[in-house]
């Protein structure tokens, strides 16, 4: 009996295994094609995408259930390791802020998005926050002296560094009007000097940053979707500037400070 169990367990380890580097392979594949069609959502909102749904409604479902799908899974496999239990604090506390806090804080008003989309992000956040609950809590093996290592300490300081850039820029977009205003305004200091998108390129840095704490498959599925969704959005976000500024600085890139 134990016998089997092994092999079930191995079974089920290498089809996840299996299931995971076809989700990577067709993040990249998505990638060229969203560099030509934008998620129609914020600025890039249409209605030609089926039901529509408040804005924030929509945000804090699709975010929040990331929480509930990783904490379900999670607690299936309970992992007393503290860096495992580190890095689920990490992704928690992440989730709780981009689920909660940061629609609390936008002050656009009756902005909507396509139901699709949201069901869209719903099943995106629940395959990665599974997998990387399942890594977490059932198969990543820590030592003691993990936090040595050089992919952790890296990774701690691009987690950090990328939540503040993040955090710090959606502050600054956020402040950009005052009360009863509702149109758009060029971003000034901070990164935006240098690139449109700071916020997402400190979210693909948070990642970034994450997926080598965590060093396993499911990190790096992770951030791979994170970049194929954000550095197209990004440059969707970088050419809707310039066709609505004329005076937009010409200097900025799209969302890599002197890259892209």
């Amino acid at each position: 009996m134990d016998s089997f169990f092994y092999f079930y367990r191995m079974f089920l380890f290498i089809s996840l295994q299996q299931f995971l580097y076809s989700w990577i392979a067709l993040a990249i594949v998505l990638f060229p094609l969203q560099l030509f069609v934008s998620a129609p959502y914020g600025r890039h909102t249409k209605t030609t995408w089926g039901p529509m749904l408040s804005n924030k409604l929509g945000w804090v479902l699709m975010e929040s259930w990331a929480l509930v799908t990783f904490w379900v899974v999670y607690m299936l496999y309970f992992n007393r390791n503290n860096y495992a239990l580190s890095f689920a604090t990490l992704y928690t506390l992440h989730y709780i802020h981009r689920s909660f806090i940061f629609p609390i804080r936008t002050k656009t008003k009756g902005k909507q998005m396509p139901l699709l989309i949201a069901l869209f992000a719903l099943i995106f956040n629940s395959i990665n926050a599974a997998c990387l609950a399942y890594f977490l809590s059932k198969v990543s093996i820590y030592p003691i002296n993990y936090i040595l290592s050089w992919n952790f300490v890296l990774g701690f300081f691009l987690f950090f560094a990328g939540a503040f850039i993040n955090i710090k820029s959606d502050s600054i977009l956020i402040n950009l009007r005052k009360p009863g205003e509702t149109d758009y305004k060029i971003p000034q200091g901070f990164l935006f000097k240098y690139v449109s998108c700071p916020n997402h390129f400190g979210e693909i840095i948070e990642w970034l940053g994450f997926m080598l704490m965590v060093w396993n498959l499911a990190g790096v599925a992770f951030f791979v979707w994170t970049a194929s969704n954000l550095l197209p959005r990004a440059m969707h976000h970088h050419k809707w500037y310039k066709q609505r500024f004329k005076d937009y600085p010409n200097e900025r890139n799209a969302v890599l400070p002197f890259l892209l």
